[in-house]
């Protein structure tokens, strides 16, 4: 794909503007032996196929140098096979629109720019439909895009800024509605940033900064809350499957010693999506403490479907039955100044029934889990806690693991409650940079696959409950906990570093905090 975008004429193309013959004749021989050796159409060659947008983009620019660096205002006959090339990719993308996401986008942009660069009425006005039809998908109502990706969302920010910067350069007015859009996604953006100034890796996503876009609470986000005005939001949950929250945004602590998370639900995986439904990421005292198995790369090899697929989220999974994709329901959720409750509930797998209900804690920070599941077949249930590559995890009972880097200032104690099902042999387990099958791996960006430890509650049978705790505390802090009912409810006394908090889980399964 990249080979048969041209893309990699840049810097040709820019030399060529300035009037450097040698880089012109260099640029257009290529680009001429491309068009001479792929005639329209090139649909049958992926490469070529998925590359039409951008290359049609290089064109344009190969044309635009060409008047610039010979100081002409119309092109000249020896360069006429450029303006039957744009023709032809013109026509290529009106048959072969991808659609409301970023590809359908950027082929607009590109139609849109050949209709401008040879004036026709009829590319533009194409162009413009698809945008005005792709917007409202492609971002909706509430800033969430569609393509089930953190990394693919902040694209599509500056994507579709790109959109109307080509109709504004061309005397055509954008409307308001992609600004407005725009502004929801931006917010969306925000909030989404956890305490690093980073996009947690969600879907087809590698690490990467939240961008400062100018005049948007992405500045504040982005610039750990050295830029820019403090967000009104400190918890956002879109219907389309996502859910940011944060103890603060640094008003009374530093803004990296925030907790901030992350929970998707929502609908079947689709586009840049993973099977990441009910997964969480944590980060808490300037530390990650829950991730995904992140981004392999777009190769379709055994790495990419691992990490696509269930057992590379923070989630509980069915690894006995095939996988379903589900769409995930927010059943329950309360949102209150010291703690956050969410309730949800999905079908994983062929008469399976998963439940998951999550209490998320500030002042101490800390995450509490109950999944629930049952099977009218015997299963594997397994609980996985992804957690970062510079951690080493360990065993400490059959209940607890401890995972802190060497040298670090803090430790993460995760703990399994006994909750209406004993503890079997094997209930907790550690997974690192194992191959057969995959598990325990991290990649922060494509190129990068680092053994990371992947922490197993695990149960079988007919049904599992299993109760988690995640607490983030000092590295020579601890965790105590006690037991006791009340009425129905079962109550867990904690001291998390001499702090102390209680929390409940009602008869039906409802967490909430006491104290």
């Amino acid at each position: 794909m990249w080979l048969h975008s041209l893309r990699w004429l840049g810097q040709g193309i820019t030399a060529a503007g300035t009037g450097d013959t040698v880089a012109m004749d260099r640029v257009t021989t290529i680009a001429k032996d491309w068009v001479t050796d792929n005639p329209y159409s090139w649909k049958s060659d992926i490469g070529a196929y998925e590359s039409t947008m951008h290359r049609t983009d290089v064109l344009l620019c190969i044309r635009q140098a060409v008047l610039s660096g010979l100081g002409q205002t119309t092109l000249p006959p020896a360069y006429a096979w450029l303006d039957q090339a744009l023709t032809d990719h013109a026509s290529f993308l009106i048959a072969n629109w991808s659609g409301a996401w970023n590809h359908g986008t950027d082929e607009s942009i590109a139609l849109f720019g050949v209709g401008c660069t040879l004036d026709r009425a009829d590319y533009k006005q194409t162009a413009q439909d698809r945008l005005a039809a792709g917007i409202t998908t492609s971002i909706d109502a509430e800033g969430s895009t569609n393509e089930q990706s953190t990394a693919y969302a902040q694209f599509n920010y500056s994507l579709w800024g790109r959109a109307v910067t080509a109709l504004q350069e061309c005397g055509t007015d954008p409307g308001t509605t992609i600004s407005s859009r725009r502004a929801l996604l931006a917010n969306w953006l925000a909030l989404a940033t956890n305490s690093h100034g980073k996009l947690p890796q969600i879907g087809d996503s590698e690490v990467v900064s939240t961008n400062q876009f100018a005049d948007t609470p992405t500045e504040y986000a982005g610039s750990l809350g050295t830029k820019g005005a403090v967000p009104p939001q400190r918890v956002g949950v879109y219907s389309a499957g996502y859910i940011f929250g944060r103890s603060g945004w640094g008003e009374t602590r530093p803004f990296s010693q925030e907790s901030t998370y992350s929970i998707r639900f929502g609908p079947s995986r689709a586009m840049h999506g993973h099977s990441d439904h009910t997964g969480i990421t944590y980060t808490a005292r300037g530390r990650d403490i829950l991730i995904t198995g992140g981004h392999a790369g777009y190769q379709n090899d055994v790495w990419r479907t691992w990490a696509k697929g269930q057992f590379s989220a923070s989630t509980m999974t069915t690894p006995l039955s095939a996988e379903k994709y589900p769409a995930t329901k927010l059943t329950r959720s309360l949102v209150s100044t010291t703690s956050e409750f969410y309730e949800f509930t999905d079908v994983p797998g062929v008469g399976i029934n998963r439940t998951r209900d999550v209490l998320v804690l500030k002042n101490p920070d800390l995450i509490m889990s109950l999944d629930r599941a049952s099977s009218t077949t015997a299963q594997q249930f397994q609980t996985l806690w992804h957690l970062p590559s510079d951690q080493k995890a360990t065993v400490y009972s059959r209940t607890t693991a401890l995972a802190m880097k060497t040298g670090d200032s803090m430790r993460t104690i995760l703990f399994q409650v006994p909750y209406k099902q004993a503890l079997p042999a094997g209930a907790i387990l550690i997974k690192q940079g194992q191959t057969s099958p995959i598990q325990g791996w991290h990649y922060p960006n494509i190129t990068t696959r680092n053994p990371a430890p992947t922490l197993m509650f695990a149960r079988s049978g007919y049904s599992a409950s299993i109760l988690s705790f995640i607490v983030p505390v000092g590295a020579t802090q601890g965790v105590t906990y006690a037991v006791r009912t009340s009425g129905t409810a079962t109550i867990v006394d904690l001291s998390v570093g001499g702090v102390r908090t209680s929390v409940g889980i009602s008869a039906g399964g409802s967490l909430y905090r006491i104290s």
